[in-house]
């Protein structure tokens, strides 16, 4: 009888320079984060290293002294970890330079994997789609590209050897030619991504060709909660995990129950403090979703006290992709995780006085997502006109598009057809009037 053999467990350290300029809320949230996103990789955290400097170490990251504890802890100096385990990667909080990583992986004797490798690697296992698994590897090569002469030293002379005597690669390292091979691969790839880009673009203007449609994207920090309100705004069954980016690729479902006018609510990736700058441009179509709504609905996790910081986030964020500019309203989610219900409406309260204009919610109270669903169809229903439609005895067939893109108020009849009073979007009602041919 064989034996099912479990996964073993995978264990990290974390290892943080507090600066002076960074106050302790902020670095202990940017710790927690740093946590969490080993948690999403499989890794647990079993031993932070902060050290407090003026500067980082140029060699190293860390100074001397702090390399030296990590080394000890690591090679063995520590409690014994479940299941005989070892540390498998050192995380450090920052994105530090290849020399830095190599010198303190060869002194620690351990992987160092710097905040940037770290997002990098959970973009590539989660990305799912054609499009965002091209745009992952854009970045990761992009990545790795300054990083491959250090990578040459840590494996040896072979690391080093000269490519072969003649030819045109006479001359050239190994380096250098696996640096030419992520040119050309990041070129192949970025020719694959802009045909996919005129494909989607042509797929959303055939979407907005659609008479009645507005367009609502979710916004906001990673795990506040955007793929559940998504899931209960649309009635759709997407992704849900309490984990940091466990959305990737953008899904786009119809507002449920359907209202007029037809509204698609898309969600897109979290954002993180300091996203890398490379999967901010790389993952640009994914966030195109959000430059592209007529409304971003701005999700921010009410529970969590750092929620200012995770707001100027997005914030900054939103405003490299230039869709700042767009109407927003914010939404803070999770209120229920805030304590009971006294807490619950204190922190409402003072939300709402802070940002007159916010939503207080729990994506998992149906009576608090109607009432959301009620604020978004009566942003597009501003712009709605009033008008009169007649509709011929022989022209019936059109009567299902007037119901399903108008909201009619009144219907009559004469000798001659059907004529209704409705109420729907200017560009839509001129539409069917032109269509219906009589004014």
């Amino acid at each position: 009888m064989q034996m099912e053999v479990k996964d073993q467990p995978r264990y990290a350290v974390v290892a943080a320079v507090q600066l002076p300029n960074v106050t302790d809320l902020e670095f202990e949230a940017s710790l927690a984060e740093l946590r969490e996103l080993a948690k999403t990789l499989g890794l647990q955290v079993v031993h932070t290293f902060i050290q407090k400097r003026t500067s980082f170490d140029a060699n190293a990251y860390l100074g001397v002294g702090k390399r030296q504890e990590i080394q000890t802890y690591v090679n063995g100096e520590h409690d014994a970890l479940p299941g005989g385990g070892q540390i498998d990667a050192i995380l450090v909080d920052h994105e530090i330079s290849p020399s830095q990583a190599r010198n303190l992986e060869v002194e620690v004797g351990c992987e160092v994997m710097d905040r940037t490798m770290v997002i990098l690697e959970i973009f590539h296992r989660n990305a799912r789609s054609r499009a965002a698994r091209a745009q992952v590897e854009i970045a990761r090569l992009g990545y790795m590209a300054p990083r491959l002469r250090e990578m040459a030293k840590l494996a040896g002379p072979q690391g080093r050897q000269r490519s072969g005597v003649g030819g045109r690669g006479a001359g050239e390292s190994h380096t250098e030619l696996d640096r030419r091979k992520i040119r050309d691969r990041i070129a192949e790839l970025q020719q694959e991504i802009d045909a996919m880009e005129v494909e989607r673009k042509t797929q959303r203007a055939r979407r907005q060709e659609r008479q009645g449609l507005a367009t609502v994207a979710l916004v906001g920090y990673t795990n506040a909660g955007k793929s559940t309100l998504m899931r209960a705004l649309t009635g759709s069954e997407v992704l849900v995990a309490n984990k940091l980016f466990a959305t990737l690729d953008t899904t786009v479902r119809v507002l449920h129950p359907e209202g007029i006018p037809r509204v698609l609510v898309s969600d897109t990736v979290g954002f993180i403090k300091n996203l890398p700058h490379g999967l901010v441009a790389s993952f640009k179509s994914t966030l195109d979703e959000a430059l592209d709504a007529s409304l971003l609905l701005h999700v921010i996790d009410a529970s969590d006290p750092g929620f200012e910081r995770q707001l100027e986030v997005t914030d900054v964020v939103l405003a490299e992709i230039g869709a700042d500019v767009l109407p927003r309203i914010r939404v803070f989610n999770k209120i229920d995780h805030v304590g009971d219900d006294a807490a619950q409406a204190e922190c409402k309260a003072s939300l709402q006085a802070r940002y007159p204009d916010c939503v207080v919610m729990s994506a998992r109270r149906p009576e608090e997502v109607s009432a959301l669903r009620e604020v978004i169809l009566g942003f597009f229903q501003r712009d709605l006109v009033e008008a009169e439609l007649f509709l011929p005895w022989s022209a019936q067939q059109l009567r299902g598009e007037i119901f399903s893109n108008c909201q009619v108020l009144e219907e009559r009849a004469d000798e001659d057809g059907a004529i209704f009073q409705v109420r729907g979007a200017a560009d839509v009602v001129q539409g069917l009037r032109d269509r219906l041919g009589r004014p």
